[in-house]
């Protein structure tokens, strides 16, 4: 009998974002990537969701090393939180390709970090030992370069993890993904279990080729040629910067990068060699006022929506280096991720009442997805032929359609298992099993505060949504009296007369709220809540607003 191995899902199943896994066998472990999401309108003031790290923290004597796929925030983004936040993994290996190791040094490096970790780059094809497992990186497509398979050689056969996925037979790059070698595999030793992205698992047919976006962004850059032309993009898909540039090029443009992490970016991608923009064609955007703007081509952050993004700044009127005319042309170079659809059209909005013409997805091909559609997905199952599937990589709804796939194919039920955040899963020779749970929460980061519950981010919705009125007073315990106030403010609740009015009335509730309980011999804290259900309830009744209410309820010194 070999030794069982054990998964355990920490993100990035069921919701798009913070993948991260944990591989064991023997008592050692290798964590596969690990990653993070960004905040929605419902999370105000969150910088970042994360995995939580209770599991890994616990198990950090244990943690040999941690294997990253490729450059995407949903799947290195979370490193930084999990250096800073378990001191005890410090010295382990970090395996990638040598531009994703680029960006995850730079990100650790943000917080003086980088010195917590070793990293190895790896090229394709090469093999490594990395903790307990034999490990092979193939080279995959995806719409970022060098990302990479992982065949994870185990006691319990091959575990292949095809990170984010497509096939596209004429990339930018020309590095293909590499089923011959996956057919190889399956053919001797096998390919016991499959973790495959599930992301368009729902979506029929193929995904276009990258190449193809090219032709349309050079018609674009053909009509409008007497425009400036502004791009938002990704930052990390450095395959279309190339053909943004090219297109620019080539009408004798000089190209302009806009955005933290555009520059970023650009400048590791040219330095690996995977991005060829000549030296005399290329500027920073302080150096933008000196060029014809009709010669010029701004490659863009902010293609989301997100929030003082270089994009979003152009929207508003607030950007520091581009004032928004009826000469500029913006192109938005991207689908909108789902849940920023209604801040990607306030930007494209507020652009076009600036007298931009915008450009996008839906009305011309200026973006293709850099995940494998149906009939991708099923190539990879037909060539890698696994005995066992697990679906990661996506919303819960993906991974039940990408199951429903291996189903067709005419997998067991018993051989396919979704799982989701939390899942301990086991590989044995009897199969696959979830044999306990985890922590799969969302830990919500704001900034150098560190981790937020549930109750102040519901506070923080309540403030966006109500307001707040707080109620201050003084009150004589000993002697069962109010020694001053109460006093009644408020913001975002009411405003003017009614304002007055509203703030009157909340007075005179908790007055005789509080006089009621001190008479009936409560203390300080009764007071307190005292004051605090009645203003809610007054404030509930003559409104029918939520805001939150504030007591602050002093024992008098008098």
């Amino acid at each position: 009998m070999a030794d069982a191995v054990k998964l355990t899902f920490l993100g990035g199943l069921g919701d798009i974002g913070r993948n991260c896994a944990v591989l064991e066998t023997g008592g050692r472990m290798v964590i596969l990537d690990c990653g993070q999401m960004f905040a929605d309108e419902t999370q105000p003031g969150v910088d970042s969701i994360i995995p939580d790290f209770s599991f890994i923290a616990e198990n950090a004597d244990r943690i040999e090393a941690c294997v990253v796929t490729h450059v995407h925030e949903d799947h290195i983004g979370g490193l930084p939180y999990l250096f800073d936040m378990v001191p005890a993994l410090d010295g382990i290996d970090i395996y990638g390709s040598a531009f994703t190791l680029s960006l995850v040094r730079h990100k650790l490096a943000e917080k003086n970090l980088q010195r917590r970790a070793n990293f190895v780059p790896v090229v394709d094809h090469e093999k490594r030992r990395i903790g307990p497992f034999d490990c092979e990186f193939l080279p995959v497509t995806h719409s970022t370069p060098m990302g990479l398979i992982s065949a994870f050689t185990t006691p319990q056969g091959i575990i292949l993890h095809s990170s984010d996925f497509k096939l596209d037979h004429t990339p930018v790059d020309g590095r293909t993904t590499d089923l011959a070698r996956i057919g190889a595999l399956s053919q001797d030793p096998g390919i016991r279990l499959l973790l495959a992205d599930s992301t368009n698992a729902d979506s029929p047919g193929m995904s276009s080729s990258e190449m193809e976006v090219g032709g349309v962004l050079r018609q674009v850059f053909d009509e409008h040629r007497d425009q400036r032309i502004i791009i938002g993009a990704f930052a990390s898909h450095i395959h279309r910067v190339q053909q943004i540039a090219d297109a620019a090029l080539e009408q004798g443009r000089t190209i302009v990068t806009l955005g933290r992490s555009m520059k970023r970016n650009v400048a590791l991608a040219r330095d690996h060699g995977l991005l060829h923009i000549p030296d005399s064609r290329i500027v920073d955007i302080d150096a933008a006022d000196d060029l014809d703007p009709l010669k010029t081509c701004i490659i863009s952050t902010g293609s989301q929506g997100e929030h003082r993004s270089a994009l979003t700044l152009m929207a508003t009127g607030d950007s520091r280096w581009v004032t928004i005319g009826p000469t500029d042309t913006v192109v938005f170079s991207s689908h909108p991720i789902p849940g920023n659809e209604a801040a990607v059209a306030r930007v494209r909005s507020g652009l076009a009442r600036q007298g931009a013409t915008i450009v996008h997805s839906g009305q011309v091909d200026v973006h293709t997805t850099g995940h494998g559609k149906r009939q991708e997905l099923l190539a990879l199952h037909s060539v890698a032929h696994p005995e066992l599937f697990i679906p990661v990589h996506g919303e819960f709804e993906h991974l039940i359609a990408h199951a429903e796939l291996a189903y067709d194919r005419g997998m067991s039920h018993d051989n396919v298992l979704v799982a989701t955040d939390g899942d301990q899963i086991l590989l044995d020779d009897e199969g696959v099993t979830k044999v306990g749970r985890v922590s799969g929460a969302y830990v919500f980061m704001d900034g150098s505060a560190g981790p937020l519950d549930g109750g102040v981010l519901d506070e923080r919705l309540r403030l966006g949504q109500g307001g707040f009125v707080s109620v201050s007073a003084e009150v004589d315990v000993g002697a069962g009296q109010v020694a001053f106030g109460p006093v009644v403010a408020s913001r975002g609740w009411a405003a003017g007369d009614e304002r007055f009015d509203l703030e009157t009335g909340a007075a005179t509730e908790a007055r005789e709220a509080m006089e009621k309980a001190l008479a009936n011999g409560a203390d300080l804290a009764d007071v307190e809540r005292a004051a605090r259900r009645a203003v809610g309830g007054y404030v509930n009744k003559v409104t029918g607003r939520r805001p939150v209410i504030v007591p602050v309820i002093r024992a008098s010194r008098r």
